[in-house]
């Protein structure tokens, strides 16, 4: 057992070595022998638990997509209002960029970069059905603008990104009448006008 709980401490070593390197320096300036020695181990040992980089970087990514989707719908439940289940599910999405930042921008820098391969990408997308089916559903019932999903992702959910990122910078420090009226931007660029 205690064997089992010291591979465990290596992998998560590990991606947490690669998700602060990767924030800080990029993907193509964090070699996997920086990477092993911020997690402590040889380099060897990496190649125990992952292929090469690619798939190092693409199993965080999905760890961190599913840290961050068990967050977001935790609390979700199908039979709310599209409206309702929407503001839930934002505003713990808002929670979770501004309490776990570190995880969030790795999340955004893997959204806009080829390093995660295209299989990641689809696997990612999964962990995002009970917000793709909630969209559905508002279409349906007239309640949600009939766009693509990516166009709703785009106006409701990315803004986050960049309000995580200067709040990180220090430029801006959000409170919650700010939430609200990001929530608020965010429902009314989305919702159908009646």
């Amino acid at each position: 057992m205690a064997k089992l709980q010291k591979s465990i401490d290596k992998q998560n070593a590990l991606i947490k070595a690669t998700i602060e390197l990767v924030n800080n320096n990029g993907f193509h300036a964090t070699p996997m022998s920086k990477i092993a020695k911020m997690a402590n181990v040889s380099p060897a040992t990496i190649y125990i638990y992952f292929e090469n980089k690619q798939d190092l970087v693409n199993q965080t990514y999905l760890k961190v997509k599913s840290e961050y989707t068990d967050y977001a719908f935790a609390t979700y439940k199908e039979d709310m209002s599209v409206e309702k289940g929407f503001e839930l599910i934002w505003k713990r999405i808002a929670d979770f960029k501004l309490k776990e930042c570190e995880n969030a921008m790795f999340l955004a820098q893997c959204d806009n970069t080829p390093m995660i391969d295209e299989p990641s990408r689809q696997e990612g997308i999964k962990h995002l059905q009970p917000l793709l089916d909630l969209w559905e559903k508002g279409k349906k019932e007239g309640i949600i603008k009939n766009i693509s999903d990516y166009l709703l992702f785009a106006y409701s959910i990315n803004p986050l990104s960049f309000l995580m990122m200067i709040q990180k910078r220090g430029a801006f420090q959000l409170d919650k009448t700010h939430i609200e009226e990001a929530y608020q931007s965010a429902w009314s660029s989305i919702k159908e006008c009646k």
